[in-house]
């Protein structure tokens, strides 16, 4: 580029010198040493020129790099917020009809487990209390306290009933019909387990030969913990179960 310019040059300087006439048309002779002098300071000076240009351009890079670089660290610290915040809103969902108690069929397989045995249940509504089949019942004191010794068939009425003890909660009266005395049977405390639901109550023992159950649970269980549909039985499933037989 640069020699392209010196050439530029001369032939300008040539043509001007060889425009040079005197008023004779007679040619003018050319210095060669004024010539060259002053195509060396030509060249000096673009030489400058072009040293310039080139600086100026790297002053002018550098100061938009460092503008960049600048900006980009501005922009790294905005954070961005949307223009609309979204604010989860809870959906109004009708009440559970169980209220957090769970369900039972009319006939359930429940697990009693001081008896340790699972019996065919079933689950009345119309009963107050709970009752269970015991036969041999004998009440006796064990350090001050009243207990009860009853036997249980445990694998059903076929196979031996095995004897347990247990210590009296307390007494009920419970009065079958208008034209009989009040029967007075002892209450126990059981743990018992439904499926994966467990919970206690008490037991009333009773001779229960002449039912299909032998367990019955009533509505003081199930208040406050379960809720009945009498048109489902064994909803959390059957296991083996003690049975009594019709008389």
């Amino acid at each position: 580029m640069l020699k392209q310019i010196i050439c530029i040059a001369v032939i300008s300087t040539l043509a001007g010198c060889a425009a040079t006439k005197t008023t004779d048309n007679a040619p003018q002779p050319i210095d060669a040493m004024a010539l060259e002098s002053s195509l060396a300071k030509q060249q000096a000076e673009l030489v400058i020129a072009i040293d310039e240009s080139k600086q100026a351009q790297t002053t002018g890079f550098t100061t938009l790099s460092t503008q960049i670089k600048a900006l980009e660290t501005q922009i790294s610290t905005i954070s961005v917020e949307p223009k609309e915040k979204i604010v989860p809103v809870a959906i109004d969902c009708p009440a559970s009809p169980l209220d957090g108690k769970f369900l039972l069929g009319a006939e359930e397989n429940v697990y009693v487990d001081e008896i340790k045995a699972s019996f065919n249940t079933r689950i009345d509504t119309g009963a107050e209390s709970s009752s269970l089949d015991s036969r041999n019942i004998i009440l006796f004191e064990r350090d001050g306290k009243q207990w009860v010794r009853f036997d249980v068939f445990t694998d059903g009425v076929e196979a031996p009933a095995q004897t347990f003890e247990s210590k009296v909660e307390r007494f009920v009266r419970i009065k079958q019909d208008a034209d009989e005395k009040n029967d007075r049977r002892p209450v126990i405390h059981a743990h018992l387990k439904i499926g994966k639901y467990k919970a206690e109550t008490d037991l009333n023992l009773v001779d229960r030969s002449h039912l299909e159950f032998p367990l019955l649970l009533g509505r003081k269980f199930m208040q406050d913990i379960a809720v009945v549909d009498v048109g489902q039985t064994y909803i959390h499933g059957k296991m083996k179960i003690a049975t009594v037989s019709k008389k």
